[in-house]
């Protein structure tokens, strides 16, 4: 039996795995195409070949070790996204490992590659002399400002992603018994409930605002990029 081609396992790999199996966000597709996409340049210019006649014996440990110290001195990456292109070629390489068993020493020295140490940035938080600032900044009086004040108070309320809130439509907003707002990713929507403490306990009000101007089963997107009449 004729082993995979390199370029045939990758597409596999996109294919099969990510889509159909893993059925991955199209953000972790984009960041595993570009993480091969550098590796593949990267490999094809130290093996002086197109990346096209690149094979699985070409990608070894050293050959990723090297690509992997190039991305931190030539291009300026951190720690974690170097960890992180290591994260998809591992991945990779479990699924080579799977369909090409001749191949399991040599994925094998991969997989145990280690993930650089980093140190982790401490999670801070707003306080309440804060917050207020934040709610103070936008000009209500204005359409830009309402609206502004409005997206503040539902990510401070909700702790909405930011891909969240611009996906956010009228339909994922309920302001009646147990308000709450429908967010997360397409595969695994997850309700968010609006809190009832001070000093952003005023949130139903403005959100009606914006809501009067929808039918309330709108999939609109919630805030418009263009002004609307505000009564």
């Amino acid at each position: 039996m004729t082993a995979m081609t390199l370029s045939a396992l990758v597409q596999r790999f996109f294919t099969d795995r990510l889509y159909a199996q893993m059925e991955a966000s199209p953000h972790t597709v984009a960041s595993y195409r570009d993480t091969f996409r550098l590796l593949l340049l990267y490999a094809g210019g130290k093996k002086r070949k197109s990346p096209t006649k690149l094979a699985i014996d070409d990608l070894d440990v050293d050959m990723i070790g090297d690509f992997l110290d190039d991305l931190e001195k030539s291009r300026q990456n951190s720690a974690r996204s170097r960890n992180t292109r290591l994260a998809a070629i591992r991945s990779f390489f479990r699924f080579v490992a799977i369909h090409e068993p001749a191949y399991m020493l040599h994925c094998q020295k991969i997989l145990h590659m280690p993930s650089k140490r980093y140190v982790r940035r401490q999670v801070e938080f707003l306080n309440a002399e804060e917050i207020l600032a934040l709610l103070n900044a936008p000009d209500c009086a204005t359409w830009v400002g309402h609206r502004d004040y409005t997206i503040l108070t539902v990510m401070l309320q909700t702790g909405l992603r930011a891909s969240e809130l611009i996906n956010l439509r009228c339909c994922d907003v309920v302001l009646e018994t147990g308000p709450h707002v429908r967010g997360g990713p397409t595969l695994l929507d997850r309700l968010a409930a609006f809190l009832r403490w001070n000093p952003v306990s005023t949130i139903m009000p403005p959100l009606r605002k914006f809501l009067l101007h929808f039918h309330v089963l709108s999939v609109k997107p919630y805030f418009q990029y263009k002004p609307l009449p505000v009564s």
